[in-house]
């Protein structure tokens, strides 16, 4: 067909060939302007005070300075320092990390519920916005307490995220109940479904419902907590978690230094399963970034 026949003359067909160029070098970059977040890593060194009752604790450090140099190494923009368990709720080298990073990282912590305001307030002008519950291994907490509605009524007040690490038939019970409280829920890697049902686990599929609430984000993160087979479940994951969540509310964390998996694992190399996952560039570039507001970057 020729542009008489198309009702276009060269100029106009050169004119429309220019303004489709223009919007597609304007789209990359938009694109490469979007932060690059990391949800998930962990500082620390072996002269910090350890919890009681830990599970385990790290014989190496890993201090601010060399994730900032994964950082910077793997192109992120930005990153999120979550309490180790092992450190309990001694909240102090995540604060002082925060502080030294000058705005470049967000932090979750960890606190007893009896916690004052004084010092939630304090831990927000650090640059903390959320707490986790790391519950693998612990007691359910009974949410309907006096002190849990009062802990909950704050962390909603400031407008912070409650993170949780459980296995997903209990975060199908836990989220609900979080969610009555208005704030917002995060699931640590992938909600942790029994690895031998992988997707068909009842608890996952439960995690998939949520979606729906529009308060819920799932980071998709460490492959290897999910059982020997987490690569594959993860590949079998993520469309069903972008279906039911979006891309604006799955987020990518390293799980830096990848603790009780340091000998398998590197931040490249999750850095790079990343690209494997999700191979479009433009859908991983929204994934990357879709933690700008929820962290408040």
């Amino acid at each position: 067909m020729t542009f008489a026949q198309r009702g276009l003359t060269r100029r106009q067909f050169a004119a429309g060939l220019a303004s489709l160029v223009t919007a597609s070098a304007t789209t990359a970059r938009s694109e490469a302007a979007l932060p690059t977040i990391d949800t998930h890593a962990h500082v620390f060194h072996r002269g910090l005070k350890l919890a009681p009752g830990r599970r385990y604790a790290p014989d190496y450090d890993a201090p601010l300075a060399l994730y900032l140099e994964q950082l910077d190494r793997n192109g992120m923009t930005n990153g999120v320092l979550v309490q180790p368990s092992f450190l309990g709720t001694d909240n102090s080298y995540l604060v002082e990390s925060l502080k030294q990073a000058s705005g470049r990282l967000r932090g979750i912590a960890v606190i007893d519920p009896a916690v004052s305001a004084d010092e939630l307030r304090a831990l927000d002008r650090a640059g903390v916005v959320g707490i986790r519950l790391n519950l693998v291994g612990q007691p359910l907490p009974d949410l309907a307490s006096a002190e849990w509605k009062a802990l909950l009524a704050s962390v909603n007040s400031m407008g912070w995220q409650v993170e949780i690490q459980r296995n997903a038939s209990d975060l199908a019970v836990l989220a609900p109940q979080l969610l009555d409280h208005g704030v917002a829920v995060v699931l640590d890697h992938y909600a942790l479904p029994d690895p031998k049902l992988g997707v068909a686990d009842p608890g996952f599929q439960s995690v998939l419902k949520l979606g729906a609430t529009q308060n819920v984000w799932v980071k998709i993160s460490a492959p290897y907590r999910n059982g020997a087979a987490g690569e594959d479940f993860t590949k079998a994951a993520y469309p069903l978690l972008r279906k039911a969540y979006g891309d604006d509310r799955l987020l990518w964390g390293s799980d830096w230094p990848h603790t009780q998996f340091e000998a398998s694992q590197t931040y490249a190399k999750n850095r790079q399963f990343l690209d494997a996952l999700i191979t479009d560039d433009s859908e991983r570039a929204q994934v990357l970034a879709s933690p700008k507001q929820l962290f408040r970057f």
